[in-house]
């Protein structure tokens, strides 16, 4: 079974080019609560006063400075892109039933899962009412079919849970909706609002489809061989959940049938699941190892969508965060082993 991963270095963020835009769109962000009802600015203002990376802001600003530069627009493209983050972030906690994120009790923890599902309702809704002050109505549509696909995706992946006959492609397109979609949108909308070119958009839209799958597919690894104490929320929630996720798949790829039987009985009897059995099953440690090499062939890939650019230190930034998740992968491993 693969050990907890040893202490590393943790890779730096390389955000520090647009580090002064990071803290408008940060104090935007915040500031969205005060659009909301009195009785219920409290509620928005905690959920969104826990500060992540930020990537989903990060890509436009970047794709803004890549394509000609950053505006007002940019900003609000940011904002929007994030409060549906956050939106999604509040439904997933109740779905998987976690207690903390970032280092604090979730909006379900708090106050229940009937106040939480309302409360990510309006976010969603304040999202896209915020998205309708755009003047080009592509953006609106583009901002409102991504905040449609992370929906979907969760839906898929519900209706999968438990699901041993999940593929690889059918895995890969679910968290294409649920998380890339909405990388995909910020980086090829970032793009947009400067007036380039259609060949330009679609690369930097692929080039963040790419990224926001290689990210979620770190995620998974992390559920699995992660520490909570370090990582700032529940881990572990994937497996209890049914969720079957690339490393879980490659497992299940080298199982036997009667291994798979075995696996499919306890998932079927509602057995609690834990890394212990599964490394019983099968090759564990390789099954994190494979779904970490395929995330860096997929790093290597977006990277190539970067040749529409000019050179710029905004395009070193993109090249800067791919380098950063290929620091998050290999800290996966123990010992790394992907180039």
């Amino acid at each position: 079974m693969t050990a907890t991963p040893p202490e590393a270095s943790a890779p730096v963020f390389p955000f520090e080019l647009i580090r002064e835009d990071l803290l408008v769109v940060e104090s935007a962000i915040r500031d969205q609560a005060k659009a909301f009802d009195p009785a219920v600015e409290g509620y928005v203002a905690y959920v969104c006063q826990t500060a992540g990376k930020r990537i989903r802001p990060a890509l436009v600003l970047m794709a803004g400075g890549a394509t000609g530069g950053k505006t007002a627009a940019h900003t609000r493209l940011s904002v929007i892109l994030e409060l549906v983050h956050i939106a999604s972030l509040v439904h997933d906690d109740i779905m998987d039933g976690a207690a903390t994120r970032r280092g604090l009790p979730t909006a379900a923890a708090k106050w229940g899962n009937s106040l939480s599902v309302l409360l990510g309702d309006a976010l969603f809704a304040y999202a896209l009412e915020l998205a309708t002050e755009f003047d080009d109505t592509e953006v609106c549509r583009q901002i409102a079919r991504a905040s449609r696909d992370v929906c979907s995706g969760e839906i898929l992946q519900t209706q999968r849970r438990f699901d041993l006959n999940l593929s690889i492609p059918d895995y890969l397109r679910m968290i294409e909706m649920k998380t890339a979609a909405l990388f995909a949108a910020a980086a090829g909308l970032g793009a947009r609002l400067n007036g380039v070119s259609q060949d330009v958009q679609d690369a930097l839209h692929s080039f963040g489809m790419k990224l926001g799958t290689v990210y979620q597919i770190y995620d998974d690894c992390l559920d699995l061989v992660g520490d909570e104490s370090k990582v700032g929320k529940t881990l572990g929630t994937d497996l209890a959940r049914g969720k079957l996720t690339l490393p879980i798949l490659y497992l299940l790829m080298e199982a036997t049938d009667v291994q798979k039987q075995k696996l499919n009985r306890m998932l079927l009897q509602g057995e609690p699941m834990d890394t212990g059995i599964l490394a019983g099953i099968a090759d564990y440690e390789g099954a994190i190892e494979k779904a970490v090499c395929f995330a860096q062939k997929m790093i290597t890939d977006a990277e190539a969508e970067l040749a529409c650019l000019s050179g710029s230190a905004y395009k070193d930034a993109f090249l800067g965060i791919a380098a950063y998740l290929r620091g998050l992968l290999a800290n996966c491993l123990l010992p790394p082993r992907c180039a």
